[in-house]
């Protein structure tokens, strides 16, 4: 028993130390596969702490939090992070769920990928140039166009006017 012990608490360090690597390599590998790179410390400098929980460490905004909800004026929505272009206010719609939603993004301006976070699958949104987390992709969107509802957080984007 006195021999189990050590050798127990030995795997245990060595299997820590391989996921703490683990996780610094995936986000090594994140950041290289993006135009706009950047440190997790860079990312904290430049951010509010709330775009950096969303942005960075896929957090979600508090549902009718966003003033972005209401905005029905002709432009463009941005990365927060970056400035990349995401989506246009003619594909927006009032979906009742408390976040900006959209049936579509303009083409380029967003990546997918899967989150597991709570415990199914779900299609995650983020931004093309960046990575950084926007939302989440649902197949209850307005039939009579794509039938997608991209969940933004509005804390992700800025809005930018068409000029007039």
């Amino acid at each position: 028993m006195k021999k189990i012990i050590p050798i127990l608490l030995a795997i245990f360090i060595i299997s820590c130390q391989g996921n703490a690597q683990k996780d610094q390599e995936k986000e090594q590998e994140k950041q290289e596969k993006f135009e706009v790179s950047k440190t997790d410390k860079e990312w904290k400098a430049e951010l509010t702490d709330a775009e950096y929980r969303v942005l960075r460490k896929a957090a979600t905004e508090p549902s009718f939090s966003s003033p972005l909800n209401d905005i029905k004026e002709p432009g463009t929505f941005v990365c927060a992070a970056c400035g990349n272009e995401l989506y246009k206010t003619e594909h927006k719609f009032m979906s009742g769920t408390g976040w900006p939603s959209f049936d579509r993004a303009i083409e380029g301006g967003v990546g997918y990928g899967s989150d597991t976070k709570l415990g199914y699958q779900r299609s995650e949104v983020h931004c093309a140039r960046c990575g950084g987390h926007l939302g989440h992709v649902f197949e209850d969107g307005p039939r009579e166009t794509t039938g997608k509802r991209h969940c933004i957080n509005g804390i992700a984007m800025d809005f930018e006017p068409d000029e007039k």
